[in-house]
């Protein structure tokens, strides 16, 4: 298997360098500049609550919060933002990038010393404080591209910075981020994200220890295993019964007792996701079922990491994360494993 690679100005048949999971650079051949029939139109990758923010509009319309007990400043969103990109130039400094997307959530505000006797209605705006205590962002490299099922896959990075996991309250810690590298499917805008691509929670004391972390995931990321694995995915298939039996148990899952869940392999979807899945399985226009009700497990990893979109911040790659491992331990379930056998009995 082979990723298709173009510069920003291609030449087809040239060597270029990237890094290798050692930090040493190897060698990937430019394949061809992606046409413009494959071009999409480019969706939120979150919808939940969230709405789109610039990086100008984060350095300068938002305070930066502190540590409360000595008054240390965070790592600022745009700041991780920054490191992220800095990395991502170093790694892919030929490839292509897209404007990074950012999305935020959950507002936080406040005003200045000289309106603390305003009512909320008389502030000014420059009375006005506010910082977001949640904010995700992606920055797409479309000349590295892949096609699976029809659908073309391009790769990404992105991160998580969630406040609500820090305590502010407290003197300064190590902090807490969230980041990734996997691939967006460009139908819709889902992620595909695989264990080796995701850093769950990097816990740094500073920017060069971000850094460090964040080069250390993208170097460990895995492309072409993560590619076959997503494409073995649609060599298999669920009949209505088997899709409606998955459904039924795992909105049962959240419900069994503590003894019982425990012998079963985690599935971090509730209620409200499993309703969204249920729903395109009939409506979905790209991953809906066949006529005669099967549906491949390409098809339903899409209407997990679909539905996944309407989490909040702080729990949505985790879950992107687990959808993945969750459709692979189906896989092998059809394939006799007997793991997953529960959600499908």
């Amino acid at each position: 298997m082979e990723l298709i690679t173009t510069e920003t100005k291609p030449s087809i048949g040239v060597n270029h360098n990237a890094f290798s999971s050692d930090g040493t650079r190897q060698s990937v051949t430019n394949l061809g500049e992606p046409s413009e029939k494959n071009k999409h139109k480019i969706n939120p990758f979150i919808e939940a609550n969230t709405k789109e923010v610039s990086l100008s509009s984060l350095k300068e319309e938002c305070i930066i919060p502190v540590f409360a007990k000595d008054n240390e400043r965070t790592i600022a969103h745009q700041e991780f933002i920054e490191i992220a990109q800095e990395c991502v130039e170093n790694v892919f400094y030929h490839q292509q990038k897209n404007n990074i997307e950012i999305r935020i959530s959950h507002p936080i505000r406040g005003r200045t010393s000289d309106a603390i006797h305003k009512s909320a209605k008389d502030l000014l705006e420059h009375e006005k404080t506010q910082y977001f205590e949640r904010m995700a962002f992606v920055i797409r490299i479309p000349s590295i591209t892949e096609t699976i099922n029809g659908n073309s896959l391009s790769l990404m990075v992105g991160g998580v910075r969630a406040y609500n996991h820090e305590n502010l309250y407290s003197k300064r810690t190590y902090e807490k981020f969230k980041f990734f590298i996997g691939f967006q499917n460009l139908v819709c805008c889902n992620l595909c994200i695989s264990t080796d691509g995701f850093a769950s929670e990097m816990r740094v004391g500073g920017y060069q220890e971000l850094q460090s972390k964040i080069l250390e995931t993208i170097q460990g990321y895995e492309a072409e295993k993560h590619l076959k694995e997503m494409k073995e995915l649609t060599q298999q298939s669920l009949t209505e019964h088997q899709f409606a039996q998955l459904i039924g148990k795992s909105r049962l899952y959240n419900y069994l007792p503590k003894d019982q869940r425990k012998g079963l392999p985690h599935m971090d979807f509730a209620d409200r996701q499993m309703n969204t899945i249920a729903k395109d399985y009939y409506e979905d226009k790209s991953f809906c079922k066949d006529e005669n009700g099967n549906i491949n497990l390409w098809n339903v990893y899409n209407l997990f990491t679909s539905a996944n979109k309407s989490s909040y911040i702080d729990s949505f790659l985790d879950r992107n994360v687990n959808a993945f491992d969750f459709t692979n331990g189906l896989a092998q379930t059809l394939n006799g494993d007997s793991k997953y056998q529960w959600f499908l009995d």
